[in-house]
């Protein structure tokens, strides 16, 4: 019970409102990509679904020779496309002589486009969501240069050397624009060293064998952030004070007589507290007041003003023209960064259990408030990601049934209905197996604290 008190149910429901509607855009413009084609080239399409539908959908409706619908399992979504061994497995339609509206009847070069059009719709997607971001939001960040106090060292960047108010100015000698993209280069480009600057003398730090893996297992979390002096940007309402109140630009100097010149100082003595009365020591204008709260868990009950008010931001703009080719490289970076992911799961560096997720983990990326530049950049990642999963020559994936069209193109010769059908079963089991996993992982790691 406590557990389910302890949630933030509101963030939950914004999560979820955000992920159902980017999943869905992705489901239905893949299955799109495999529908049109297959109509273009007179196959017949018996159903066309968001999310599968066992036993009954919430909603269905014939129109032609489709039954249009939506089922109650939110894992995806299929077209059944007739005599063609997918998810459904219906095998008493290869019982029967093919029929000439049936996928089975059609030349292979036909078939093909035909697995590969829901692919290449992902691709186009995800290219043209990262032109559009590029070109509606420019690229906006806290440059490094302006962070004056340097970082603050989670236990994670203490655990190499790092210091609270060292400044990194570059990874593996790359300079760096921002303090944002540290964690990401050192996990991805398997870094060996940071360059930094401390008490205004340059030095190196070696990245030890193993940092990878928890870097990668902590999300990027306990590791650097801004030192950021604590100044009240606004006070939450259910904040509870006993003498005097926190006001708007009110300058948090000293907790409990302890002096406090940063927010991360501030935070390590509120949250050794539970919920007792602390006493805030206050610069307001020329004036130093006292201020007494009653801790909430450890809160004070207000919030800071943001780095970016801080120490402001660059915002690059791009025209439309500079946003094409922007955008087509993001988009090719994104995709290279998964993969040099999952190269790391297969040779040893990361561990799958830190890193595998399932809906779960990927409903939890969308933020607790809407946020539209969120939600597309991460609709646009989750795109390219899918585009690259389906094409893995795995059966039962998009990729599984083009490779072997493929190799009846090059051979001359189609496989046998049987072995389509167990090879659907096989890759049905594996990918049925890693969801489970993975769907174990994140029940895992909910109630494991």
């Amino acid at each position: 019970m406590s557990i389910l008190l302890a949630i933030n149910w509101s963030g939950v429901l914004v999560k979820t409102g955000q992920f159902i509607l980017s999943f869905s855009i992705l489901v239905i413009l893949h299955e799109l990509g495999h529908f049109l084609p297959a109509r273009w080239f007179k196959t017949r399409v018996e159903k066309f679904y968001l999310f599968f539908n066992p036993g009954f959908s919430l909603w269905k409706k014939k129109i032609g020779e489709t039954e249009y619908g939506m089922g109650w399992v939110p894992f995806g979504g299929y077209v059944k496309i007739a005599g063609m061994i997918d998810e459904s497995m219906d095998k008493d339609q290869l019982k029967r002589p093919a029929e000439p509206w049936e996928f089975r009847s059609k030349p292979a070069w036909q078939r093909l486009i035909i697995m590969c059009g829901g692919v290449i719709v992902n691709i186009i997607l995800a290219l043209f969501l990262f032109i559009m971001i590029t070109y509606v939001w420019g690229e906006e960040y806290i440059p490094a240069k302006n962070v004056q106090n340097g970082i603050y060292a989670d236990s994670l960047a203490k655990k190499i050397g790092l210091q609270d108010g060292d400044k990194i100015f570059a990874v593996d000698h790359q300079p760096i624009e921002t303090y944002n993209t540290v964690g990401v280069d050192i996990v991805l480009k398997e870094a060996k060293t940071l360059q930094i600057e401390r008490n205004s003398q340059p030095m190196d730090i070696k990245i030890p064998e193993g940092f990878i893996s928890d870097l990668n297992k902590s999300k990027l979390q306990r590791f650097i952030g801004y030192r950021v002096p604590v100044i009240v940007d606004s006070v939450s309402p259910s904040a509870t004070f006993t003498q005097n109140k926190l006001q708007k630009s009110d300058h948090i100097i000293a907790f409990n007589n302890q002096p406090v010149l940063y927010k991360n100082e501030l935070d390590s003595l509120r949250l050794k507290l539970n919920n007792e009365e602390a006493l805030l020591t206050v610069l307001r204008g020329n004036d130093t007041i006292p201020v007494k709260v009653k801790l909430n868990k450890g809160s004070i009950g207000f919030f800071n003003k943001s780095e970016a008010d801080l120490f402001g931001t660059n915002l690059k703009k791009y025209t439309l023209a500079q946003s094409v080719p922007e955008g087509i490289n993001r988009c090719f970076e994104t995709l290279g960064r998964y993969m040099t992911g999952l190269k790391q799961i297969f040779t040893g560096k990361v561990a799958a259990k830190d890193s595998l997720g399932s809906v779960i983990s990927i409903g939890n990326t969308f933020p607790g408030v809407w946020d539209w530049q969120r939600f597309w950049t991460l609709t646009a990642i989750f795109s390219i990601i899918l585009a690259f999963m389906n094409i893995l020559p795995i059966p039962a994936l998009d990729g599984g049934h083009a490779l072997f069209t493929l190799v009846e193109i090059v051979t001359g010769r189609k496989p046998g209905d049987k072995f389509m059908e167990y090879a659907q079963m096989v890759g049905m089991v594996l990918l049925l197996g890693l969801m489970a996993y993975a769907l174990g992982l994140d029940f895992w790691r909910l109630f494991k604290h």
